[in-house]
């Protein structure tokens, strides 16, 4: 397994980076650990890009990312060992699991983490205002996300009393995002359907329990991420109007889709390495939350569904997919 990692991080250290622009001045190459859990998003790589060469930071010239991308999550603690003994300047943890991982694997290396789910409440960091340690970063929903996700499904499928739930089973952080959601649901006369899921092999087994509810609430997972395709084909043959977190659900397919903007969220997340690049300690830098966030509908699914999207919802969408 160990070498499995490590032939995933060599690669792509050597394909995604590029080499030092010829002629270029020698100046100092800061470098950013990138550690996940699954294959990169793409477009919040590019983000993150975007944000860097705002600020002065290009690729090849000034930084460099060394990808340390597990394939499976019990093998982020050698994947994040190698980045700590390739003395990177920052770890860049994506998403959740990756995070407390970052954290156990060093105390002097600055982590700043993106897409987390509640960093307090799963320990990571003391508070928002101040973290302390030498952790903070951008956390990837607010618990009240849900609730409105529900709302939305609520208003786009007629007649809707009960929901499934699809949550990752090992994921710190859910509970207080059941609860939120169990809140909003009660408030809205549903009932929901709750859906723990530990690996892949579940997710038939899931979508059948859920046969005959109105729709589903899909949580964010990078287990899910990594199987969108699947989990789209999954919900268009049990017939579940399916509201997710990220919109490649959505342009793989999948009907609707209400969170952050990803891409953005990383952009963001540039200014925290610039600041660490200069001094600042992550202590001093308080942990951020999403201020964008992005209502994607597919209207061809909807089709498939036998459903009408109202005009009131679809005129608050960023973007429709005919």
């Amino acid at each position: 397994m160990r070498r499995i990692g490590l032939a995933v991080v060599l690669t792509l250290s050597l394909f995604l980076a590029p080499l030092p622009a010829q002629g270029q001045p020698t100046e100092k190459v800061y470098r950013v650990g990138f550690l996940r859990n699954g294959p990169p998003d793409v477009a919040s790589i590019e983000g993150l890009r975007r944000g860097l060469r705002d600020l002065g930071y290009f690729e090849g010239q000034n930084f460099r990312i060394e990808y340390g991308l597990a394939e499976t999550a019990d093998q982020l603690p050698d994947v994040v060992a190698r980045l700590v003994r390739l003395k990177v300047d920052v770890l860049l943890a994506s998403g959740t699991p990756p995070v407390p991982v970052a954290k156990n694997a060093t105390q002097t290396i600055p982590v700043v983490f993106v897409a987390s789910i509640d960093p307090v409440a799963t320990g990571i960091v003391a508070s928002l205002a101040r973290p302390g340690g030498n952790v903070t970063g951008f956390a990837g929903i607010h618990a009240e996300l849900m609730g409105k996700r529900l709302e939305l499904l609520r208003e786009a499928v007629h007649r809707l009393s009960r929901v499934g739930v699809m949550f990752q089973a090992t994921n710190p952080g859910n509970a207080q995002y059941l609860r939120q959601l169990e809140i909003a649901a009660r408030s809205l006369g549903i009932q929901l359907q709750l859906l723990a899921v530990r690996s892949a092999d579940d997710f038939e087994r899931v979508f059948r329990d859920a046969r005959g509810a109105g729709g589903l609430i899909q949580f964010d997972d990078v287990l899910f991420t990594s199987h969108r395709r699947r989990l789209v084909e999954l919900a268009a043959k049990y017939q579940l109007a399916a509201m997710y977190g990220a919109r490649e659900f959505v342009d793989a397919g999948g009907l609707m889709a209400y969170g952050p903007d990803y891409p953005d969220l990383y952009r963001q997340a540039a200014t925290y390495l610039d600041k660490i690049f200069k001094g600042a300690k992550p202590a001093d830098l308080p942990v951020e939350q999403p201020t964008k966030f992005e209502l994607v509908i597919n209207l061809k699914t909807a089709k498939a569904l036998g459903l009408t999207i109202p005009p009131s919802v679809l005129g608050r969408a960023d973007q429709v997919i005919q």
